[in-house]
């Protein structure tokens, strides 16, 4: 009896971060930065191949997403400026994300007005703003996250963010999916109707993260190295300049500069190596998915089949994943579960190689996207604490945008292509050569841990009691 007692105490205690305040907060806070992602990405693409748009156009329509890799350009301004209005009531961290809530909200009903046979460019310029105001949601929101709680926890904070993000994701597509089926039941081909019924709930959906960050409480962060900087360097340029102009200049080294300059002084040459496992590490699920509703249309699912089997089964996975990964992260520490994340990753879009042989088969489909789910699942909580451990006090914001937005962008110019390979070269080899550019992730991984030094964010003592 004392073994199992024991072990029930230890997991008790292992779980137990999971009910602070902050988790909960986070929770709800990935859910609102997971949903407006599959609007405009694998959920689209079914939309847009069910209005007859060809596979070509769809692939070289994923590449509105690659505005999340460029997303590190506006994030200065999210980072040290204060937004009018906004940040006066609510916080620095919580204006900017209510801000970028409303916008998406405002995005989204314009998508859902919208209607892919009479004019592909309006749906375009919708999709742009969703993926504008929710790439900038995701700015103030990892800045958010990685300020609320000290080192610690930030494994606890990012597998919470990573259940409520693929919860969102699969709301975003399995919920979209079945609101699309359930107002149009009799109808075999496109029916516009539907998809505008589905994207208006999922606007509806994005008031979560709105009374979320109204009920959240502001992250007290300690400025005070990156406003030393700044007065120094105001000081330094007042000899040659205006003290207007000598502000200004200051204030732009300080918000634009000199978060990247922190970096590269902390890492030294195996930043370079850091950005590279950064750039590759999501590549292999990245490729795949934005082909992974299109080939359940050409395997014949329906909408139904995907969004209540597949997908249900896919999101219990996801959020077993996300959670065992975040105690598999406090347990063997972040490096070992990098690698086996990579790994899991890399081998699980075979499966879907095997289902383009099989055709049709529920089961295996099934099959296929739980053991997929789950594996992504790992893979992002314990890349989401790696990206959080490389950023420092201060310039959080900008750094984590940085980061985060060189690991999108040339995944997202590989998956563009990705319509044409299968249409040269079939799904069978597609699945299988997005298993095989994932493999070199693993040396990547493997050269990081040993060459470059530990992850050092800056402690942050300050942070949360409640």
């Amino acid at each position: 009896m004392y073994l199992p007692t024991a072990a029930l105490i230890r997991l008790w205690e292992l779980l137990a971060v999971y009910r602070h305040r902050r988790v909960l907060v986070m929770l709800f806070l990935g859910f609102s930065a997971g949903l407006p992602l599959m609007l405009v990405f694998s959920t689209l693409s079914f939309w847009l191949r069910e209005a007859g748009v060809d596979r070509t156009a769809i692939g070289y329509f994923s590449w509105i997403a690659i505005l999340y890799a460029f997303k590190w350009l506006w994030s200065p301004l999210v980072d040290r400026m204060p937004l009018p209005v906004f940040s006066k009531l609510f916080g620095r961290r919580r204006g900017w994300m209510l801000f970028a809530q409303l916008m998406l909200i405002g995005a989204i009903v314009g998508m859902a007005s919208s209607d892919p046979k009479e004019s592909l460019t309006y749906m375009a310029i919708c999709a742009l703003m969703v993926a504008f105001a929710s790439a900038t949601q995701d700015i103030v929101i990892d800045a958010f996250r990685i300020e609320s709680a000290p080192q610690e926890m930030q494994a606890a904070l990012a597998a919470a963010y990573q259940i409520g993000y693929r919860s969102a994701m699969i709301i975003a597509t399995a919920g979209a999916l079945t609101i699309a089926a359930w107002v149009a039941p009799e109808a075999d081909g496109y029916r516009l109707a539907s998809w505008q019924t589905a994207y208006m709930v999922m606007a509806g959906l994005m008031l979560i993260g709105v009374i979320t960050t109204l009920c959240a409480k502001e992250p007290a962060v300690d400025q005070g190295k990156a406003n030393a900087l700044e007065a120094e360097m105001r000081e330094r340029l007042s000899k040659k300049y205006s003290p207007r102009t000598a502000a200004a200049l200051s204030w732009t080294y300080n918000a634009v500069a000199a978060p990247f300059i922190d970096f590269f002084r902390r890492y030294g040459k195996s930043a370079i190596l850091i950005l590279a496992l950064i750039s590759c590490y999501r590549i292999s699920d990245i490729v795949m998915g934005i082909m992974a509703n299109v080939f359940y249309v050409d395997m014949g699912f329906s909408k139904e089949e995907i969004a209540f089997l597949s997908k249900v089964y896919g999101l219990i996975m996801t959020l077993v994943g996300a959670a065992f990964g975040g105690i598999l992260l406090a347990k063997y520490g972040t490096m070992r579960i990098l690698f086996l994340g990579a790994l899991l990753v890399a081998t699980t879009n075979l499966l879907f190689a095997w289902q383009a042989m099989v055709g049709y088969n529920m089961e295996l489909l099934t099959l296929a996207i739980s053991i997929d789910n789950f594996s992504g699942g790992i893979a992002t909580a314990a890349f989401i604490a790696y990206l959080s451990s490389l950023t420092s006090s201060g310039y959080s914001a900008t750094q984590y945008a940085l980061l985060s937005s060189i690991m999108l962008l040339f995944p997202k110019f590989i998956a563009g292509f990705s319509g044409a390979w299968v249409d040269a070269f079939g799904y069978v080899n597609f699945f299988i050569t997005a298993s095989l550019i994932g493999l070199p992730v693993l040396l990547l991984v493997w050269l990081v841990g040993k060459l470059s030094p530990p992850a050092h964010a800056e402690a942050r003592s300050e942070q949360v009691t409640d």
